[in-house]
């Protein structure tokens, strides 16, 4: 009788003997069955087990800080401050390279030695995201299926979310958790297209391209601007056949190195083979990466490079800000899709439309 009692306190239960149309009876949802707030998280709890290197904790809190919701966004913040004094003891490598170039796979078998090393290594891999839902296309359960086994390894896909150039936009306080949870290695793998490189350089110490063996038409078609933003230069696939191709393509793009601007002050960017499927050539990549620290950190730039970054990022803040803000206006709407209608009929110019924007007391 009591668990019939409680059945009929509910909205889903129909009483016995009604057989059709309004039987009187009020269909609101009690108080007691409706759904409550929103927990409020326990932020001191999260930052404690994130700092324990617990896996699913750091999980939830890279889910949080990647939150639209504006209560998430809040939490979000507050984890981070708990959190920032314990980042920042990371190598952060930033990884592009022409669509085929095998960035996945270098990650994965370079990832999986440096885990090997003892090391603890954090992938943040930016998918392109779906036109239809803005999630990840692509999941750490349909790649680098042998280093998300690692327990000193952490994959995470972010979706790019639309960003410019591919790289999500909460990149960078995931970097921060994953250093406070202690990994010491941070790969930054992005979609290779667009302006994605220029992105990552910004946010990362050391700055790797992956091409493929047999240069000609591909140093011809690579973009100037990517290769003098590079650290290294990494010649993959050199195995099989490939080897001795891959070898002259090294060389190639070590004289054209010779003859480009440097992408960090004092230090001279080089190119070398690798073959992630025979597993060759990994131990010389993080050698080389070695050798870009203790350089860097000798002359001061390792640090003045990631004040740089935190600066840029800073501003780069609030130029998102204010450009939300903007459009978060119903008025500046309205007015917007007005003056854009006046150009586009010909009445105004762009310049006009735009001052008048910003000349009539609203701004």
């Amino acid at each position: 009788m009591r668990e019939k009692k409680g059945m009929e306190e509910s909205a889903l239960y129909v009483m016995d003997g009604v057989k059709g149309g309004h039987d009187g009876m009020s269909y609101t949802t009690p108080k007691k069955f409706r759904k409550k707030k929103q927990h409020q998280l326990d932020i001191p709890s999260l930052a404690s087990e994130v700092r324990a290197g617990e896996r699913t904790s750091l999980a939830k809190a890279i889910t949080l800080i990647e939150s639209s919701n504006a209560d998430h966004k809040e939490q979000a913040q507050k984890l981070l401050q708990e959190l920032l004094p314990f980042a920042g003891n990371s190598v952060r490598i930033g990884i592009t390279g022409v669509p085929g170039a095998g960035k996945s796979s270098f990650i994965e078998a370079f990832g999986t030695m440096l885990c090997a090393l003892g090391k603890k290594v954090a992938v943040l891999a930016i998918d392109p995201s779906s036109s239809l839902s803005g999630g990840s296309i692509l999941g750490d359960k349909t790649r680098m299926e042998e280093l998300v086994r690692q327990p000193n390894a952490f994959v995470r896909p972010s979706p790019s979310a639309g960003t410019l150039g591919g790289v999500h936009k909460k990149t960078r306080e995931t970097m921060l958790l994953c250093e406070a949870a202690g990994y010491d290695v941070i790969l930054v793998e992005t979609v290779g297209v667009g302006q994605s490189e220029t992105y990552v350089r910004g946010m990362v110490d050391f700055f790797l391209l992956l091409v493929l063996t047999g240069a000609g038409d591909e140093l011809q078609g690579m973009k100037k601007g990517i290769m003098e933003l590079a650290d290294g230069i990494i010649v993959h696939k050199a195995d099989g056949d490939n080897i001795r191709i891959a070898r002259r393509t090294m060389q190639e793009y070590k004289q054209i190195l010779h003859f480009l601007q440097p992408a960090t002050p004092g230090w001279m960017s080089t190119s070398i083979s690798v073959s992630s499927l025979e597993k060759v050539g990994l131990d010389k990549a993080w050698e080389m990466i070695g050798d870009f620290e203790q350089t860097t950190k000798s002359t001061g730039y390792w640090e003045t490079r990631r004040l740089e970054q935190t600066r840029d990022w800073f501003h780069s803040m609030i130029t998102d800000h204010l450009i939300d803000s903007f459009y978060q206006n119903s008025t500046r709407k309205l007015q917007v899709r007005s003056l854009e209608e006046a150009i586009l009929q010909g009445r105004l110019t762009v310049t006009q439309g735009v001052n008048e924007l910003f000349t009539d007391g609203q701004a």
